[in-house]
């Protein structure tokens, strides 16, 4: 049988569709990812379309649903149970709308999450009770998660893979915790991380957020959501608007707001379109690959770059599970800024904070990019 050979995934194809990665080792896509050829066609189409003014609406919305449906296959809905915003902010924001929660209720948030899924219960003008699952060790485990959950938890919010350090949450033992414990509760899952580079395991998930411009290969300035339509009508936004109103132009647009239901309502304005034209083509690319083969790829060199980390003494943020799929990793050093100027200085891009080095390898790097992001490192070290 001849071999599949997938895009992305070879050195012919890496030169062909990412010839920005030319000359460098790339283990920053956590932050921003370097987008394929066809998403630069994509904008290219777009503005084409922009430049036929009200007549290129037609390309715009028909490229909308495009992107709902490839969206949701890769979510696991259904079309109708896709939407699009503008970052994973707003969608949070919409969220707490849609909760509308009181001093009462109580919501549970990690840790290991990231701001836009975690404050927006801090800003509310009645707040909830704010619980905080913290990780041990750099794991969130679900035996410290119990005792926060009760029949008062309207939300638990998590990150399936945490952008702090990789950490993969045990997506079938919270769920089970959270219906037991909490049968009043949501489960909200950030996708941020995960989305377009492993493979999603969130049977269950009350509603499912991810910004766009990371391991999906799309750009700023979009959001794709889901949400499953037997939670539509709790979930549905209290936001204004326009555009996920049923009567913006009715007769009666004055005396009531009537907003479509579940994900559609979070699609408060016009449609970031150039976002969706860029997504649109990222998720077919990440599609024609398959998410199972950016995993089977990149999953390995994650796991020879950790022990790479290790063996020079650099103890990763947390651990990983056997066959575990995440495409992060990360370790404190205390001269961190000295090993990232001498990583930036032979081209190989990583993140840096506050004495914390995060690498994250997607489908498009190399078992070189590792090697020379070791050796780099060993050489400080």
């Amino acid at each position: 049988m001849a071999r599949v050979i997938f895009p992305m995934l070879t050195d012919a194809s890496r030169r062909r569709d990412f010839p920005a990665l030319s000359g460098i080792a790339y283990l920053n896509t956590a932050a921003e990812s370097v987008p394929p050829l066809a998403v630069h066609e994509a904008l290219e189409s777009y503005w084409q379309d922009k430049c036929r003014g009200m007549r290129g609406r037609e390309g715009h919305f028909a490229t909308v649903e495009a992107c709902r449906e490839v969206s949701a296959r890769l979510l696991g809905l259904s079309p109708q149970e896709v939407s699009f915003c503008s970052c994973s902010s707003e969608a949070y924001n919409l969220l707490a709308s849609a909760l509308q929660l009181g001093a009462e209720d109580e919501v549970v948030v990690s840790d290991l999450d990231f701001p836009a899924g975690a404050t927006p219960w801090l800003r509310a003008a009645v707040p909830p009770v704010t619980r905080l699952w913290q990780a041990k060790q750099g794991a969130l485990q679900v035996a410290d998660l119990e005792p926060l959950l009760n029949a008062r938890t309207r939300l638990v919010q998590v990150s399936l893979i945490s952008f702090y350090n990789g950490h993969r949450v045990d997506w079938a033992a919270l769920r089970a915790a959270v219906r037991a414990l909490a049968p009043q509760a949501l489960i909200s899952v950030d996708l941020t991380q995960a989305l377009g580079r492993v493979e999603l395991d969130i049977v269950d998930a009350d509603i499912r957020i991810s910004s766009t411009h990371k391991w999906s290969l799309g750009i700023h300035g979009g959001c794709v959501l889901g949400i499953p339509e037997a939670r539509a009508a709790e979930l549905t936004t209290h936001a204004g608007g326009w555009y996920h109103l049923g009567n913006a132009f009715e007769t009666d647009r004055f005396e009531r707001a009537v907003p479509k239901p579940g994900a559609a309502s979070y699609s408060v304005g016009m449609p970031s379109f150039a976002a969706l034209y860029a997504l649109n083509a990222a998720l077919r690319y990440v599609e024609s690959v398959s998410v199972s083969a950016i995993a089977a790829h990149a999953d390995p060199l994650l796991r020879e770059l950790r022990q790479g980390l290790v063996d020079l003494g650099l103890e990763p943020l947390c651990p990983l599970r056997q066959d575990e799929s995440t495409g992060i990793t990360a370790f404190r050093h205390p001269r961190s800024a000295q090993l990232h100027a001498a990583l930036e200085a032979v081209e190989i891009h990583v993140m840096h904070h506050a004495g914390r080095i995060r690498l994250a390898l997607h489908g498009y790097n190399t078992r070189d990019d590792v090697q020379r992001t070791l050796d780099t490192l060993k050489a400080v070290v």
